[in-house]
């Protein structure tokens, strides 16, 4: 990651803040997807979708090996998610949680 100094930091908060929100404005997939595609290089969507791909694998109680023959993604990168599914911020959890609810 880059470094920043301290005013940096603080316009970098902010910054993201103001992403965050970004995001609930938007109200269809299609709007998300757009968002995502102006926002990202096709190699960081990607990334981000086969993360979440992996997520709701690992939900459904599939193991490493397999997510990896379904996916594509490596072991390494499934590893990490798992991590932040059990020791992150929680987001994974909640919106697994939400979109298993919606279902419903």
């Amino acid at each position: 990651m880059k470094q920043h100094n301290e005013a940096q930091k603080k316009a970098l908060k902010k910054a993201a803040e103001s992403l965050y929100k970004a995001f609930l404005t938007l109200e269809e997939p299609g709007e998300v997807r757009q968002f995502l595609l102006d926002l990202c290089t096709p190699s960081e969507v990607e990334a981000i979708v086969d993360r979440w791909w992996t997520a709701s694998l690992l939900r459904q109680g599939h193991s490493y090996r397999e997510i990896s023959d379904i996916t594509g993604v490596s072991v390494t990168t499934i590893g990490r998610v798992a991590r932040y599914m059990n020791m992150g911020e929680g987001g994974y959890r909640l919106a697994l949680r939400r979109k298993e609810a919606a279902k419903s």
